[in-house]
């Protein structure tokens, strides 16, 4: 590995730590061999490591043969059976607790949980009539719609979409990219129907046109659900 990060000239440093700032690739300017110094200190940390693991693993098996000496099992303990679980989870609805659950069929508390997770009291069930919450859409909006909206009475969500949307220079005017749930899109092109001329609104042919165009943009999102 030492010599692939030669090879790539990729520098191995250690930032925290009793090896900190040290360069384990560094090698001799002369002769480019790994300096001795370091190649000590990394066959040293790699004996180190590797010591470790084989300790891990001699105490893992240590352990697995001690447990199976008392009739333990290692492993994952198996799931509820398909055929049992109508009966954990008429136990349950009757009373019984998970822990007892799980030491009569001699499974994890967890797939007693597993078995009756819709039964739990935290489980709330999805009400298939209620609506999936809008997701925001990114908009254009011509500068004369932005810069009429700015001068309206908006509420807080209007006003915070008007607000973080992002300038866009088109020749001598702009667009504001605005990201909104459709409902906020809409509204506010309910809000700059004066500019249209109505509400006794001195309409002008460039204000109109810019309301169209966002009219066009906002009509093609998706209709309103029921």
């Amino acid at each position: 590995m030492l010599d692939v990060l030669h090879r790539d000239q990729v520098a191995l440093r250690i930032h925290d730590g009793a090896f900190s700032a040290m360069d384990l690739t560094a090698r001799h300017p002369r002769t480019g061999e790994l300096l001795s110094t370091v190649k000590f200190m990394v066959q040293t940390l790699a004996g180190g490591g590797e010591l470790q693991r084989d300790l891990q693993r001699e105490l893992t098996y240590d352990g697995l043969r001690a447990a199976e000496a008392k009739g333990g099992k290692g492993g994952r303990r198996p799931a509820v059976p398909v055929a049992k679980t109508d009966a954990v989870r008429t136990a349950y609805l009757e009373g019984r607790s998970i822990a007892a659950l799980a030491r009569d069929h001699d499974v994890s508390r967890g797939a007693i949980r597993t078995a009756v997770a819709d039964l739990l009291p935290e489980y709330t069930a999805a009400d298939p009539d209620t609506p999936t919450p809008e997701l925001p859409v990114v908009l254009d909006m011509p500068g004369k719609v932005a810069d009429f909206l700015r001068t309206t009475e908006l509420d807080a969500a209007e006003r915070a979409a008007l607000d973080q949307g992002v300038t866009v220079r088109r020749g001598q005017g702009y667009t504001l990219r605005v990201s909104a749930v459709p409902a906020v899109h809409r509204q506010f092109l309910a809000r700059c129907q004066p500019l249209d001329g109505a509400q006794a609104f001195l309409a002008v042919p460039a204000q109109r046109k810019a309301r169209r165009e966002y009219e066009n943009r906002v009509g093609m999102l998706a209709p309103n659900r029921p």
